[in-house]
């Protein structure tokens, strides 16, 4: 049996909010030093915060977390995974009518649109588009990032 998205955001786990040595396999893109392993309501949090209209990049996102925690890095992997969790969570709760996490301000490197976010990139991109933002598309027309990305990035 799957365990339901809000408990994947919620649940407890160990290892969520720890502070690790950057491993080994690592060292070459992020150097020595420490890591954060994210916890998923820190990552609701931080998306929480993002105004309407800005936009904020999964860098960011694992910088600000970083800074926070006093650490040199956020683990890339958690912090993807989580925010997948966090996007479900919020669809969830648009459906419930209760207060949603913007998750779809959150971009991939160079402004690149999510396609593991629910409904996809099309869906990320009319959330955006809604919010006044262009999107720029692939050569098939699908699309693929916001334009201009960088003049919205909010600073956290």
């Amino acid at each position: 049996m799957t365990t339901p998205w809000r408990e994947k955001l919620t649940g407890e786990n160990s290892n969520y909010g720890k502070v690790v040595e950057i491993p080994a396999e690592m060292l070459d893109q992020y150097g020595q030093g420490t890591m954060l392993i994210p916890r998923p309501l820190d990552i609701q949090a931080l998306i929480q915060q993002i105004p309407e209209c800005k936009l904020l990049t999964v860098r960011g996102l694992m910088d600000r977390l970083a800074v926070d925690a006093g650490t040199d890095t956020t683990c890339p992997m958690t912090t993807g995974i989580f925010l997948r969790i966090v996007a479900e969570v919020a669809e969830l709760d648009r459906a419930d009518d209760n207060p949603v996490a913007p998750y779809w301000r959150v971009l991939k490197k160079g402004g690149k649109l999510n396609p593991k976010f629910p409904g996809g990139a099309v869906a990320h991109a009319k959330k955006l588009e809604a919010e006044g933002h262009e999107i720029t598309r692939n050569q098939h027309g699908a699309p693929a990032k916001v334009t201009d990305y960088d003049a919205a990035v909010a600073i956290l």
